[in-house]
């Protein structure tokens, strides 16, 4: 049997299952890559600054997504809204430093968990730039949601981290970062905000890397590819997804990231989650889980990548 043939067989049987199966299993994929990821950021982080990390993370990301920009041409690439862009990307770049230093330095689930707050912002965020209506049980599941934050934050406490208040920052101007494409959706391919998010975060990031440079030996060069390759596999993974099946069906299997990162962090680098980040978690999944739920429900009016 030739290798053709073969992943023709497999072809077939892939589209004979279910949208929100595909959807699943993509979205089951993108979020062992991203935390494979954190594995490997954590790792790293033990020598390079997460300035350096950044750089990698958009250079492999470019290089890897240059094929799709080629095709696309400049005529396609070239923006009228390049303000948005900028600002957008900024803020982006901001909650993509954010991440690395939270995974860095605390554990991966508790930092995993704390992401996972980014619905909760979405909804204030949302109201704010889009002058979205929230119904008030949206509010309440919101509300609920940012107690559990603070259930893993414990802010005035002895045991309190604050790297824990960059985790959250993290999500608000990743929330923030993600409202920005509803608007810039309107005019804006998503190719095209790829490319100037990625573009200019190498722009953004070389000098600070350049500053702290450290230069990579032997087995290190590989894991910061890893970095940008897999996070662009993981993006590619979730836009399949979320293609292929409904959000409310799929979107929940996002959330298995808190398990990966709970076995990994026990596994590799012999952290254990105490009973604050398991309420808390429990807490904030259950709320999002909720939001997602009922942002299901809503007409869309605008493209959303």
């Amino acid at each position: 049997m030739t290798a053709s043939s073969s992943f023709s067989r497999f072809s077939v049987r892939w589209l004979r299952l279910g949208g929100n199966m595909r959807g699943i299993l993509w979205l089951s994929a993108g979020a062992i890559l991203f935390s494979l990821t954190d594995v490997v950021v954590k790792t790293l982080g033990r020598t390079f600054h997460p300035f350096e990390l950044g750089l990698f993370r958009y250079a492999i990301g470019f290089a890897m997504l240059t094929p799709v920009f080629l095709h696309m041409g400049w005529a396609e690439i070239k923006t009228n809204r390049l303000d948005l862009h900028l600002t957008r990307l900024v803020i982006a770049c901001v909650s993509q430093f954010g991440l690395f230093v939270a995974v860095i330095h605390l554990k991966l689930a508790d930092a995993t968990a704390i992401m996972f707050s980014k619905p909760l912002f979405t909804t204030i965020v949302a109201v704010l730039l889009l002058s979205e209506i929230v119904r008030a049980r949206r509010w309440a599941a919101t509300g609920i949601g940012f107690a559990g934050v603070i259930l893993m934050v414990r802010p005035g406490t002895e045991t309190m981290d604050p790297i824990a208040l960059i985790a959250v920052g993290a999500a608000l101007t990743l929330a923030i970062a993600n409202v920005m494409i509803r608007i810039m959706s309107k005019t804006e391919p998503p190719n095209r905000i790829l490319f100037y998010y990625h573009m200019g975060g190498i722009l953004i990031f070389i000098g600070p890397a350049l500053w702290v440079w450290q230069t990579p030996v032997g087995f290190e060069w590989l894991l910061l590819f890893l970095i940008g390759f897999l996070t662009t596999l993981g993006m590619i993974c979730y836009v399949r997804a979320f293609s292929a099946g409904e959000a409310n069906a799929v979107g929940p299997i996002e959330y298995a990231r808190l398990i990966y990162a709970g076995l990994f962090g026990y596994f590799l680098f012999s952290e254990t989650p105490d009973i604050w980040t398991v309420l808390g978690g429990i807490i904030i999944v259950a709320c999002s889980l909720y939001i997602a739920k009922d942002e299901s429900r809503r007409p869309q009016t605008a493209a959303v990548t």
